[in-house]
C-alpha cells in the first residue's frame, strides 16, 4: 500500500504531500491520522521552520472520500457531525495555530473540504490549471472545515454565498483576482515558486511569524481594544526573542540578518 502522506525535509522546509492520487487525495481516517502526525512532527522539529502542503497526481484534494460513507436505504445514516468533530475540526485548528508558516501548493482541483483546508493555510499558491469548488451543496451538505469562516473573510459575503450555494468551479486565476489566494502561477513553475517562498520563510524570525499568525487569527473576532491588548502582549514576547536582537543589530551593522528562529 502507498503511504497516505509523504514527508520530506530540505533546508528547513518540510514538504507534506497528500498521497492518494487515484482518489484525488480525498480523506479517509488513515490519511487524517497521517497528516496530523506529519504536521505535529513539523511543529516539534526545531530544524523545520516552514511547511508546504501539496497533493500528488492531478489533484490537490477532493475532500472526503465518499466511498467511506454507506448511505444506502436501510442502513443507519452516518453521523457527519461526529466525523467533523473527530477529524476535520482538529485538523483545521492544527493548521491555523501551528507556530510555523504553512504554504498550500494547490496543484489541481481543491474541492469540498480540500478547498477549505487549502484556505486554512497561511499563503496559498495555485497552478494555473487548478480550481476551487465548494461542492457541498451538490450533495445536500453544509460547507465545513472552516469554509464558512475563511471564505467570506477572503472574498466577501456575496461571493461566498454564490460559491457555496451554486457550487460553481472557480479557476485559480479568478481566485487570485478575488483575493482568495496569494498567487496563481504556471503549472510547471508551481513548486519552484512555492519552495522559493518557503525557503525564504525558513530563514526568517520563526517565532515572530507565529505571533503574526496568532494576531490575525483573533483579529476578526476581537474588538479594537482587545486586539490592541493582544498586539501588546505578542509584541512583548517578540521583543524578547534572539531574532529581534539579531534584527536590530543587523540593521545598525548594515548587514543582512541571520535569524535562527528563536
Amino acid at each position: 500500500m502507498e503511504e497516505a502522506i509523504l514527508f520530506q525535509v530540505e533546508g528547513g522546509v518540510a514538504v507534506i504531500t497528500l498521497n492518494r492520487p487515484n482518489q484525488l487525495n480525498s480523506f479517509n481516517p488513515p490519511m487524517h491520522k497521517a497528516l496530523r502526525a506529519a504536521l505535529q512532527q513539523a511543529e516539534s522539529d526545531e530544524a523545520i521552520r516552514a511547511i508546504v502542503l501539496t497533493g500528488s497526481g492531478r489533484g490537490f484534494c477532493a475532500g472526503q472520500d465518499l466511498n467511506d460513507r454507506n448511505v444506502n436505504s436501510g442502513n443507519t445514516m452516518p453521523d457527519l457531525g461526529e466525523s467533523i468533530e473527530k477529524y476535520y475540526n482538529p485538523l483545521i485548528k492544527q493548521i491555523s495555530t501551528i507556530s510555523k508558516p504553512i504554504i498550500a501548493a494547490v496543484n489541481g482541483v481543491a474541492a469540498g473540504a480540500g478547498a477549505n483546508i487549502a484556505l486554512a493555510c497561511d499563503i496559498v499558491f495555485a497552478a494555473q490549471s487548478a480550481s476551487f469548488i465548494q461542492a457541498f451543496c451538490k450533495i445536500g451538505l453544509v460547507p465545513d472545515s472552516g469554509g464558512t469562516w475563511f471564505l467570506p473573510r477572503l472574498v466577501g459575503s456575496a461571493r461566498a454565498k454564490g460559491l457555496m450555494m451554486l457550487g460553481d468551479k472557480l479557476s485559480a486565476s479568478q481566485a487570485q483576482e478575488w483575493g482568495m489566494i496569494w498567487q496563481c502561477v504556471d503549472d510547471d513553475r508551481l513548486m519552484e515558486e512555492v519552495l522559493t517562498v518557503a525557503h525564504h520563510l525558513a530563514t526568517q524570525p520563526t517565532k515572530g511569524l507565529g505571533y503574526i499568525k496568532q494576531a490575525l487569527l483573533y483579529s476578526s473576532a476581537n474588538r479594537l481594544d482587545e486586539q490592541l491588548n493582544l498586539e501588546k502582549d505578542l509584541q512583548r514576547l517578540a521583543g524578547r526573542t534572539n531574532d529581534y536582537r539579531e534584527g536590530i543589530n543587523a540593521f545598525f551593522d548594515k548587514r543582512a540578518p541571520e535569524f535562527k528562529g528563536n
